[in-house]
């Protein structure tokens, strides 16, 4: 390839990271603002201008407390340059009513999360602003309606108290009321335990986004503006590297966005298996020899077949969970570790088993492991979405098996798929640790 071919190539790959980018800024649902050191907004993104009433030419450059209510202001700024003092992730009017101000003059309940950066030498910060309008109507009508309930709980015992002397009939009736009520309160108690759930795992997914989102982003970024810094022919070493960087960047991001995508479509029943005879010995062949070229130094991955070779089962689906299984394998498990595959193949089942010589995973996280967003505590600072096993979980459920796991922290894990071995039939699990 000529040196005028792959600047071409790297020009192109530039425009279709640059273009990714902006459908991720434009998309978004929350308002995204980026402001420098002195507040003064840079960026703002589609959702702004629906969320505020601005144009986004009319915030260029005007101070962030334009948005914000007269009695916010001169506190904020304050707080603002705090934060400029030791910048830190984190989440804004912790037990405090936040408003934000529209460009009408009025006002509307937001939450907001400040993330900080840094390019060429200098400070940002981007703001992730949620319109919480319809949280805080819902709020308020559940408190009024539990309100009303106990004054009416309150009146219904006192009537009780006064009319105990009456006759059995009318006693009656009214405990029947009570029983009623004592009902409704309990069901109004599940109904606010489920919202608290929601919210957390609502509170999850956006710190998980937060962070995974914005780490490759900002590789990316200061990779991109330090490209041109190196235009010189002796220099093309440095400017590879920054592709390299920028290319294992949107993979990540790649990655993430694929994760959201099976997510949805499996929770909007779109993913169904479709049975076909294929060769899994082969099918795994080609994947190891993918997944070897992401391995980290010194690990190697070994593969061991056992019975027949074909199988009935859904190859996309497989691929998928091998390929997910792989990684996780790869990603937890340090260099020069060996990460062993197997498939035991009969006329009846097929099994696949993935042992990594990883970080392990606790007794009090396994019970937790295949559900949304859940990240062991011991994979804190491994990067994930923690929508990968979920995923699995669905996918082998859709080919009616069954998942086992064993791991023991600081030794490894081994996980083992077992399927019925033909189309819509299904299997049950004799092992101690099922899937889900």
């Amino acid at each position: 390839m000529t040196y005028f071919s792959q600047v071409k190539k790297d020009l192109m790959n530039r425009e279709q990271r640059h273009e990714l980018l902006e459908e991720l800024f434009k998309h978004a649902t929350e308002s995204i603002i980026v402001t420098d050191h002195s507040g003064d907004i840079k960026f703002v993104n589609p959702a702004t201008e629906r969320f505020f009433g601005y144009k986004q030419e009319e915030l260029m450059g005007k101070k962030v407390e334009l948005l914000m209510p007269e009695r916010f202001t001169q506190g904020h700024a304050h707080h603002r340059e705090k934060f400029d003092t030791h910048p830190h992730s984190r989440s804004m009017g912790i037990g405090m009513d936040l408003y934000a101000l529209r460009r009408n003059g009025t006002e509307f309940p937001v939450e907001i999360s400040l993330s900080p950066f840094k390019h060429d030498n200098e400070h940002f910060t981007i703001a992730f602003i949620i319109d919480i309008t319809t949280r805080k109507k819902t709020e308020s009508f559940v408190l009024k309606q539990q309100r009303e309930l106990e004054n009416l709980a309150k009146e219904l015992r006192s009537s009780n108290e006064r009319l105990e002397s009456k006759v059995d009939a009318r006693t009656k009736v009214l405990s029947e009321a009570l029983n009623e009520l004592e009902k409704s309160k309990l069901e109004l108690s599940d109904a606010l335990e489920k919202e608290k759930e929601l919210n957390e795992l609502k509170g999850r997914f956006i710190s998980m986004a937060s962070h995974e989102f914005r780490t490759p982003l900002t590789t990316i970024l200061s990779s991109a503006s330090l490209i041109p810094e190196y235009p010189l022919e002796e220099q093309k070493e440095k400017r590879l590297k920054h592709v390299d960087r920028i290319k294992s960047a949107v993979n990540n991001l790649n990655d993430i966005l694929s994760d959201f995508l099976s997510m949805s479509k499996i929770e909007e029943g779109k993913v169904l298996a479709n049975f076909t005879v294929f060769n899994l010995k082969a099918l795994v062949e080609e994947i190891v020899g993918d997944m070897k070229a992401l391995a980290k130094p010194g690990q190697k991955i070994i593969y061991h077949q056992q019975g027949l070779e074909q199988v009935t089962l859904d190859q996309k689906l497989v691929r998928n969970i091998i390929i997910n299984l792989l990684s996780n394998a790869i990603k937890f498990s340090d260099d020069h570790k060996t990460i062993l595959i197997s498939t035991i193949i009969d006329q009846s089942i097929a099994r696949i088993i993935v042992k990594d010589e990883g970080i392990g995973i606790s007794d009090e996280d396994k019970k937790h492991l295949f559900e949304r967003f859940f990240r062991a505590h011991n994979a804190m600072n491994i990067q994930g979405t923690g929508l990968g096993l979920n995923i699995v979980a669905n996918y082998v459920e859709l080919l009616n098996g069954f998942i086992e796991m064993e791991s023991e922290l600081d030794i490894g894990t081994s996980f083992t798929l077992t399927f019925p071995n033909a189309s819509g039939t299904s299997i049950s699990s004799t092992g101690s640790a099922s899937g889900y």
